[in-house]
């Protein structure tokens, strides 16, 4: 396994017209960008590359803006921005699949209250209890700071008795937070697939979420376009199945297991993480930066 090394974007810019960047993990860390992020989008956009934002936030495009602004990500930055949230809500606007036709348009909503309001304005209505649900809708934890997985088991096998399936509107499984790595809905999902629930998941891995984005380049063809993202499982996987190249941050998610940042990281050790998890990116930076 090959996997080039380098330090920033100034030696892979060349290649690439447009990128799709992931958000937690190499943008920001939950709470501000990281060192360097603002000043290698500025030189992106001076040398003319398109960058679209692709993130498996489960809210509105709209609301993840307003709070990237506050972090100085504006429009006068990047292209556009993607997120689960709004995956999500097309696919259930849509109903384009049996699956989705079946579902009914009662849902219980697990997760934070600042993912309130994904299905506002839609025919959908929030529930309170699972006798009223058809579905659940799974965008995190109520406290993804103090909670697990197990802490639900009783909600889903509640759940189970009545068949309700799940849409999973973030597979992410954790995200960084600061330091600190915190859970996320995708291992929510995971548990209740586990216990034998139905599962649908909209944003990255799958296929929906780098398709949408691939049209907010406004037709650079998928060779020429570059996914920037820190975890092998989600961003590194997805571009590989959508057939673009990707290069992977070491400095988000998987952070602890290299130099630190922004250090590069050692060739062998990224090759051994990533024939762990069977993917294997073009290339391997420690930060998204110049």
């Amino acid at each position: 396994m090959n996997i080039a090394i380098h330090t920033g974007m100034a030696a892979l810019a060349e290649r690439y017209d447009g990128l799709i960047v992931d958000l937690w993990g190499v943008i920001h860390d939950g709470r501000e960008p990281y060192p360097g992020v603002l000043d290698c989008l500025d030189r992106l956009r001076q040398a003319g590359h398109k960058v679209v934002l692709l993130s498996n936030a489960p809210r509105s495009a709209a609301r993840v803006l307003a709070a990237l602004g506050g972090m100085g990500i504006t429009n006068e930055r990047v292209d556009g921005l993607v997120t689960s949230g709004d995956v999500t809500l097309e696919a259930l606007r849509r109903r384009n699949d049996a699956w989705h036709t079946a579902l009914g348009h009662f849902f219980l909503h697990v997760g934070p209250a600042r993912d309130w309001g994904l299905l506002q304005d839609t025919s959908h209505c929030e529930v309170v209890g699972l006798e009223e649900a058809d579905f659940i809708l799974v965008t995190g934890f109520y406290d993804d700071e103090s909670e697990c997985a197990a802490d639900y088991r009783e909600l889903f096998g509640a759940a189970l008795r009545r068949r309700l399936p799940m849409v999973c509107a973030n597979p992410d499984l954790s995200v960084m937070r600061g330091s600190r790595t915190v859970p996320c809905a995708g291992a929510l999902a995971a548990a209740y697939e586990a216990l034998g629930g139905e599962v649908r998941y909209h944003g990255k891995p799958h296929a929906g979420a780098y398709d949408v984005a691939v049209e907010r380049l406004d037709g650079i063809a998928r060779s020429r376009i570059l996914v920037v993202g820190d975890s092998l499982r989600t961003d590194i996987a997805g571009a590989r199945a959508a057939g673009i190249d990707a290069l992977f941050v070491t400095g988000g998610l998987h952070a602890d297991e290299f130099a630190p940042a922004p250090e590069p990281p050692a060739a062998e050790a990224v090759a051994a993480l990533c024939r762990q998890v069977g993917q294997e990116p073009m290339a391997a930076v420690a930060r998204f930066i110049w």
